[in-house]
């Protein structure tokens, strides 16, 4: 089984968990339907373990590896944690990185991903995987229907000949499929928020941005009710941010599944000796992609005609980054679970929601009015026909905030209204009209 066959099935089970059908997920993959059937069968019976190939061979492989590379690889991992706690370096441990960093020590035989995870789980370094037997969390999420909705956000690595590391941005609109992507050599909060900048430059201040919990989009896990930099600068330009379940890949699924269409055309296909030639190549992928009608969802558009189908209102070209965000009036979005003592944590703090079911999944809103900021905790997203409101509590803040500036207002929203002005002024300019004319005639 290769790499990009197993990415395929675990991508066939973000979609089906989000809500497509087996036909739909059939035809986006370019698969049979009986292969979507295989697949999540596979995975309700053993996780996503089921998505591998069953192996014929035994189970027990003492002489798989000599000593020396299983050394090396626990080594090498254990060098990898010890960085990823070191300020600016890049919180890479998986077997992805473990191997990269024996390829440039010249170990032989380079043990394969498998062998790495092998070793790693049987010196106890890696997390437990999640059992089949844990309860499965339904999150609520939203379901857009119309471009600029709905923009997901997330990054996708990879490692450069010799070691360095490279953090590929990728942002796509939910519904239009139309993408946009930058790429630096490291993910810090200023990175996530010069790259949010150029996507609502690109695709335009869409109603909701999702990313996750990495500490460059959530401001790190330190201090408590942090407010980062990505946190403020969402509010700042008038959309609402969300973040993704921790560790819920799903929920972030359109977005997943693009990253392998980059890596596919990009990655796999080109020589990429440093960052300035990944950056020279990946704009042509992307402007490819925008104009391709691949998409059966789309029915024959392509992304760039879907995303232009409905106006939307785009940052400035020359938009300054203030040097000190302030808090606006506006809301941010969490997804969470509930746990077995009832509570949730967000923002580094943890918040009761005594109503709620463990395991449950809740969406919580952090709403800043000129008063101040409530946290509001629901069983539903958004955009459903009906919520209950499980638990509100008062947001501590240091400061004071700010109202939207009249610049983010988006005046496609705001033009029906005046329309209604205008014509309910004319509405009553015709009637008075009408009635002087009655009168003078009788």
């Amino acid at each position: 089984m290769s790499q990009k066959e197993y990415e395929k099935r675990q991508t066939a089970i973000h979609m089906l968990r989000s809500g497509q059908s087996p036909r739909e997920v059939a035809q986006e993959l370019e698969h049979s339907l009986a292969w979507v059937y295989k697949w999540h069968r596979r995975f309700e019976q053993d996780g996503w373990r089921g998505l591998r190939d069953r192996s014929k061979a035994p189970k027990s492989h003492p002489n798989e590896l000599p000593e020396t590379v299983r050394q090396a690889i626990r080594q090498a991992r254990s060098e990898l944690e010890m960085e990823a706690e070191q300020p600016g370096k890049l919180a890479y441990i998986g077997a992805q990185a473990t191997q990269s960093r024996l390829r440039r020590r010249g170990v032989k035989p380079l043990p394969s991903i498998t062998s790495i995870e092998r070793t790693l789980r049987a010196a106890g370094m890696t997390r437990p995987r999640k059992s089949a037997q844990e309860p499965e969390i339904v999150y609520p999420h939203l379901y857009p229907d119309k471009p600029h909705q709905l923009t997901q956000v997330d990054i996708v690595t990879h490692f450069l000949p010799g070691g360095p590391c490279i953090a590929c941005f990728n942002a796509i609109d939910v519904v239009s499929h139309y993408p946009a992507g930058q790429q630096y050599a490291t993910r810090k909060s200023g990175d996530a928020a010069n790259f949010l900048i150029w996507v609502w430059q690109q695709l335009g201040i869409p109603k909701y941005t999702q990313v996750d919990n990495e500490s460059c989009f959530s401001g790190g896990f330190t201090h408590p009710g942090v407010l980062g930099k990505v946190l403020r600068l969402a509010l700042y330009v008038g959309t609402e941010l969300i973040f993704s379940p921790i560790r819920h890949p799903e929920s972030n699924a359109y977005v997943e599944r693009f990253h392998q269409d980059y890596n596919l055309h990009v990655w796999d296909k080109l020589e990429l000796p440093d960052l300035a030639t990944v950056q020279l190549h990946s704009p042509v992928f992307f402007e490819a992609y925008r104009n391709s009608e691949h998409i059966a969802h789309l029915q024959g558009c392509s992304p760039a005609q879907m995303h232009a189908a409905k106006p939307v209102m785009q940052l400035p070209a020359n938009f300054q980054l203030p040097k000190k965000l302030p808090i606006t009036t506006g809301k941010v979005h969490f997804m969470r679970k509930v746990d077995h003592e009832r509570k949730i944590s967000l923002l580094n703090l943890s918040w009761d929601v005594s109503k709620a079911e463990p395991n449950q999944g809740v969406w919580t809103t952090l709403a800043f009015s000129r008063s101040g900021a409530k946290l509001r905790i629901y069983d539903t997203a958004p955009d459903a026909p009906k919520r209950t409101c499980l638990a509100i509590h008062p947001f501590p803040l240091k400061e004071p905030v700010q109202p939207l500036s009249s610049t983010f207002q988006n005046p496609i929203a705001v033009e029906p209204s005046w329309i209604g002005l205008a014509a309910n002024l004319f509405r009553l300019a015709v009637k008075t009209r009408i009635a002087t004319l009655f009168s003078t005639m009788l």
